[in-house]
């Protein structure tokens, strides 16, 4: 499609000539001739007729989006039109995660994310970077773990401001800081293994160069100081230092000194807000009905920081309005960060992404919540690859652009901004979706993921899975997932990783059961067969599965924390390898008995039917895998 556009252009060229290729769109004197005009606070605007076509916009990220829909309803072949849609969000963007799970997103993959985010209209960026980044007065910090130089985030920065994408630093200032302070270089201002130490004058020497480091290559003033989670804050070394105080306090005290860092370099903080909630809670949960923080303790709190309330756990509209209230007593509106459910496995969870989003989003636009995030966790290893969340990113993103989300034009724009497939996408959630769970999975367990981890001669989780027909499950999505790899585009290979998970799980999910019924009635002849012709064809299901997860990974993130599934992927197979051995063994008579399938399945932690497991160091085994110190 050649088009010429005419008008305000200042600004635009750079993106444009990013962009144009990939919508198929070559810009030409003799192509379709389209107005451009900027006109500040209106809506943006798409119009065509009489073989001519217009585009108005406000921000440089609406042109972008309006460009997408004007090509968008060319190839419709329509005679005439005019589309309008209102901006609901003044900032609307996604959140990676590129330490905890320890993938780190290549910068032209990132690069990638944002030409989609521009087509989308999404207008924010952070990469949430616990260690991610380099600190120069510091070597020990990312030390091995893939941190961004200077001049990469430079790069990025730069590229995000050809479409108005503004990237924001997103760090931690107290807490969630383990891969920092497990180095003796900062053993001093350790509060405990992952909290720094408050009121410690090196622990604010420290915050300065992080933030420094953090802001050096952007061009945005605004950063995430993080502050989440701090468990046990006050109970560790600044116990013994200065004995029991107020959390409340503490955090105060803490903020005040950061936001002294904040204030002297002229930037705009904003913090997780939980610690707050948890602090008033007698449970220490942030989401807690009866938590009371005292009025003194909020006319207490530093001034000049923007709370940023997180949730994704709740399906119900009066929830986030109760909690959006509760921020609002604070003293101004918070930012809202919600969920693209990625961090439980390899599985995203779009029953809960959709069910959790579109409450929250309806109520922030009700609640005049303007500031909006979109968190992509890593947590255990970052298994799930970043390019299934692109229906995620496409929700929030049509959210921001009318007062009620219509599905029907979600589903046309994902087809258009990334050539994917809706009901494919969404069909995702079902390899955790399992018999025995209910529609839309909103309890986000993830089954598959320890159906693919837990040693097939030590089931942990054998018990709970009998009589679901997970091999079967896995079977039929095994070939639906090969249909969906070939009708996605260049994002088909999503669908192939999962068709490959589905290949071994077919298999695996219930092998365990099979070896365990066949030893407990005696059959040797069933085991030897197991152990020669099943698991030898499991064994090479899973090496493939690893080939082709290890070449999506270092395809999108840099080499670093691959190091993390090899042991993963090696302690599966090594099991696997070990299985054969034992059941020969035993049915040859070289061992009388297999002690490891005499002890009787329990339920997981003692509940029936599909269990639950958050951390894979629970699922190959009983025994502690490492010793945490």
């Amino acid at each position: 499609m050649r088009i010429h556009l005419i008008g305000e252009l200042e600004g635009l060229q750079a993106g444009l000539a990013a962009l144009a290729p990939q919508i198929g769109v070559e810009l030409a004197d003799d192509g379709l001739p389209v107005t451009v005009a900027q006109s500040e606070g209106s809506e943006l605007e798409v119009s065509f007729g009489g073989g001519r076509g217009s585009i108005r916009y406000d921000r440089r990220i609406h042109f972008f989006r309006a460009l997408g829909l004007l090509v968008e309803a060319l190839r419709e072949q329509r005679d005439a039109f005019q589309l309008s849609e209102k901006p609901q969000f003044t900032m609307n963007g996604p959140m990676y995660d590129v330490s905890q799970g320890g993938a780190v997103i290549k910068p032209e993959s990132v690069k990638k994310l944002l030409r989609l985010q521009a087509l989308m209209g999404m207008d924010m960026i952070m990469l949430y970077t616990e260690d991610s980044y380099d600190v120069a007065p510091q070597p020990y910090f990312g030390y091995m773990r893939g941190r961004y130089t200077q001049e990469e985030i430079r790069e990025l920065d730069d590229y995000a401001d050809m479409f108005g994408i503004e990237m924001i630093p997103c760090i931690q200032t107290l807490s969630h800081l383990e891969d920092v302070l497990k180095w003796n270089a900062f053993a001093d201002i350790r509060d405990d293994r992952e909290t720094m130490l408050v009121g410690y004058e090196r622990t604010y020497e420290f915050v300065e160069q992080m933030i420094v480091a953090a802001m050096a290559p952007v061009r945005t003033k605004r950063i995430h100081i993080g502050m989440d989670e701090a468990w046990k804050l006050g109970l560790g070394e600044y116990l013994v230092k200065n004995g029991l105080r107020s959390k409340f306090d503490i955090m105060n005290d803490h903020l005040r000194r950061v936001l002294q860092i904040t204030e002297k370099h002229g930037l705009i903080p904003m913090m997780w807000s939980d610690m707050y909630f948890r602090s008033g809670s007698k449970t220490g949960a942030y989401y807690d009905k009866e938590c009371v923080i005292p009025d003194e303790v909020i006319a207490d709190m530093p001034k000049g920081v923007q709370q940023v309330y997180w949730d994704y756990y709740h399906y119900d509209e009066a929830f986030y309005t109760d909690w959006i209230n509760r921020h609002k007593k604070f003293g101004h509106t918070p930012v809202f960060a919600g969920g693209i459910w990625n961090w439980r496995g390899f599985v995203l969870n779009y029953g809960a992404t959709f069910a959790s989003t579109n409450a929250a989003l309806t109520v922030c636009k009700r609640e005049g919540v303007t500031d909006i995030i979109a968190t992509l966790w890593g947590d255990d290893g970052t298994e799930c690859d970043w390019f299934v969340a692109l229906l995620g990113l496409q929700l929030f993103a049509e959210h921001g652009y009318a007062d009620t989300l219509d599905e029907a034009k979600l589903r046309k724009r994902f087809r258009f901004c990334t050539g994917g497939e809706y009901d494919d996408f969404m069909a995702i959630k079902d390899v955790d979706e399992v018999p025995g769970l209910s529609p839309g999975n909103r309890e986000t367990y993830n089954p598959s993921r320890s159906a693919l981890w837990q040693n097939v001669m030590m089931g942990l989780f054998d018990a709970n899975i009998r009589g679901y027909g997970l091999g079967e499950h896995y079977a039929k999505l095994e070939r639906d997932m090969a249909v969906y790899a070939g009708r996605n585009g260049e994002f088909g290979f999503v669908f192939e990783l999962y068709r490959r998970l589905c290949a071994v799980l077919a298999m695996k999910a219930e092998q365990g059961l099979r070896i365990t019924d066949a030893y407990r009635a005696g059959d040797k002849a069933e085991l030897r067969r197991i152990a020669e012709v099943e698991l030898p064809e499991l064994t090479r299901r899973v090496q493939q599965l690893h080939a082709y997860h290890r070449q999506c990974w270092h395809q999108t993130n840099k080499a670093f924390g691959w190091d993390i599934m090899d042991l993963r992927y090696g302690g599966l197979l090594m099991s696997l390898n070990t299985a054969v051995a034992r059941l020969l063994d035993y049915a040859d008579g070289t061992v009388e008995s297999l002690e490891e399938l005499e002890e009787a399945r329990l339920p997981f932690q003692g509940k029936e039917g599909i269990a639950d497991c958050y951390f894979y160091q629970f699922m190959p085994t009983a025994s502690r895998i490492a010793r945490i110190s």
